[in-house]
């Protein structure tokens, strides 16, 4: 069987900030202890369910919050994943945390845990930008996250920054960059603020209470980002990513979010996970409280992919699978999408599916062809990428 990835949602925060449109919950802590219960009767269900044992290559605590779990209760987790579910012994375990919700102690318990990767959500370094953003930490937090869990033995470590933030200028975003390089991390994310639809920011937006970025400082920024980093050492290999490479010549990229942007198959366990699974896309239920309570219920059935806490497990046919596979791949700038792989998957070649949406891309100058037999974005491309995923909607 296909090598899995497991998404585990956490979706406890000690408070929602303004921008955010995740799935979740500020004051609900009460819940954690059922709520790890549950977790672990969903993941042992599932596997139980499963015609075949399955193989797991990388797990994903995301959320939320997920640093706000004790460690030995995400131990307890990890734990009961190892039981059910074929871990690969140089597995990529990742946990989602945000700077000033970890101690030490805490992060010396992970690492001997299990965890071997750590994103740190730190947004930004400008004190004025955090208090925008809601957030609950500064800088100085996020320099102490990061030397406790070098401490710990932690050697792949993520840090996100946000730009195109409401005022924020060219440089500004410039020194939050170099703020970041100086800790040094095997990796960055860095987004464009997007403003969500039901979120604090969005009203405020409506209102005319702040500036929405300009788009051409927006693209500025992010054309400093791509030559500082590509000067740092670090491979541009997704829209939003960069790596630095391992001493085996590897780009230290996402093992987890490549899954995703391979349309490969993962499972998410929690309230409001989704998964890719078995031809089916599944969601599951989005509250915290419904969760623990469909997962506790006595008559909880289990038909693999879906488990209690499923609200939908959608089976996706050809021309879904093979948008998919299209605008997800196109995200990997340097691996694209490959024609012999997609045509082994789907039985035919690119060309034979979206040739004509591929002439006019290419045309203007979004897509190319790279060796062998590769189609990937242009570097203009990068910056007008949901014109060109719109073409295999």
């Amino acid at each position: 069987m296909q090598p899995h990835s497991l998404y585990l949602h956490i979706p406890f925060c000690t408070h929602r900030c303004a921008y955010c449109d995740f799935n979740t919950y500020a004051g609900l802590d009460s819940l954690i202890p059922a709520y790890v219960d549950a977790l672990i009767l969903e993941l042992r269900g599932l596997a139980a369910s499963a015609p075949t044992p399955i193989p797991v290559h990388t797990v994903f605590f995301g959320g939320g919050t997920p640093s706000l779990l004790p460690a030995d209760q995400l131990a307890r987790v990890l734990d009961a994943i190892r039981a059910v579910y074929h871990l690969d012994t140089d597995a990529e375990i990742s946990l989602e945390a945000n700077p000033g919700t970890l101690v030490a102690q805490q992060l010396d318990q992970l690492r001997r845990a299990g965890f071997n990767r750590i994103s740190f959500g730190v947004q930004s370094a400008d004190p004025t930008e955090l208090r925008l953003l809601e957030r609950g930490h500064d800088f100085i937090d996020v320099i102490r996250a990061v030397q406790w869990a070098r401490q710990a033995g932690f050697d792949n470590l993520n840090l996100d920054l946000i730009f195109a933030l409401p005022g924020q200028t060219l440089p500004r975003w410039q020194r939050n960059l170099e703020h970041a390089l100086s800790l040094n991390p095997e990796h960055l994310s860095l987004y464009a603020l997007s403003i969500e639809h039901g979120t604090p920011f969005r009203a405020m937006a409506g209102r005319g209470l702040f500036p929405l970025a300009d788009p051409d400082l927006a693209a500025n920024m992010y054309e400093h980002a791509m030559q500082r980093l590509n000067g740092a050492g670090y491979e541009h290999y997704e829209i939003s990513n960069w790596a630095r490479r391992a001493p085996d010549g590897q780009p230290l990229a996402c093992r987890h979010n490549l899954q995703y942007w391979r349309n490969q198959p993962y499972i998410g366990f929690g309230a409001g996970a989704h998964g890719w699974v078995a031809g089916c896309r599944t969601m599951n239920v989005l509250g915290p409280a419904a969760y623990i309570e469909r997962l506790h219920k006595p008559e909880a059935a289990f038909d693999f992919p879906r488990t209690p806490a499923s609200l939908t497990a959608q089976r996706v046919d050809a021309q879904r699978a093979m948008g998919d596979t299209m605008m997800m791949g196109l995200r990997l700038l340097e691996e694209g999408v490959s024609d012999g792989e997609f045509a082994a998957r789907f039985g035919q070649p690119l060309d034979a599916v979206y040739g004509p949406a591929i002439e006019r891309l290419e045309a203007q100058q979004l897509l190319e062809h790279a060796a062998p037999d590769r189609l990937r974005l242009t570097v203009r491309g990068r910056l007008l990428g949901n014109q060109v995923f719109q073409e295999f909607v």
